[in-house]
């Protein structure tokens, strides 16, 4: 074991910022760590706005159905699957894009915008930050490209929101190890065997 098992083993989200900006060499540092994270094929489809205006946290926070820690934190980071960017390259290359038109493209730039993710998760809390990922963001995707100005063929996948802890969250448990690793082949007992404990004990953390 060493300092980053233990954080990844620690992770919990945080809910509760104090009001207190984050400095600009750490977020530099946080997005750097994003911008290094693998990408498929080294066709980095992927883009990261940072939203620090307060307004425009507020009305992110709306259009992800009104989560309040969205504009409590002093930063927002939009991660997006952007097909924009790598059809303007080929376009420069005398080619035209058609991967943003198969599955596996989609598949592909959203894989990277999780691999991004988990990156700035980790980077951040390492940091000494409290991170929180948002799904909501894809609520209402159309509204959400406008506020943030993205161009055709791209869209906020996911999002986080940073900031120094107030309160931290206890982390919640999880489901036996038995659930999650299969050796060698999937064990569909063991699934079967731990959901209705696993239930008592989410229950119990309530």
């Amino acid at each position: 074991m060493n300092e980053t098992t233990l954080l990844l083993k620690d992770y919990r989200s945080d809910r509760s910022f104090i009001d207190q900006a984050i400095d600009d060499a750490v977020l530099d540092e946080i997005i750097l760590c994003a911008q290094r994270a693998p990408s498929s094929a080294n066709a980095q489809h992927n883009s990261v706005i940072v939203v620090k205006d307060p307004e425009t946290r507020k009305r992110i926070s709306a259009l992800c159905g009104g989560q309040p820690w969205i504009a409590d934190a002093p930063v927002f980071l939009a991660i997006v699957v952007d097909f924009h960017k790598t059809a303007v390259a080929l376009e420069v290359a005398g080619a035209t894009q058609v991967i943003h038109q198969h599955i596996e493209g989609t598949i592909a730039a959203s894989t990277d915008a999780g691999i991004i993710l988990g990156a700035i998760l980790t980077a951040a809390r390492s940091l000494g930050l409290g991170t929180v990922p948002i799904g909501g963001v894809r609520a209402n995707t159309a509204s959400m490209g406008a506020l943030l100005g993205l161009p055709e063929q791209s869209m906020v996948l996911v999002g986080v929101a940073l900031g120094h802890v107030d309160i931290a969250n206890p982390r919640k448990p999880r489901l036996p190890m038995s659930t999650f690793r299969h050796d060698e082949s999937y064990n569909r007992t063991a699934i079967v065997q731990s959901v209705a404990a696993y239930d008592e004990q989410l229950l119990a953390h309530w």
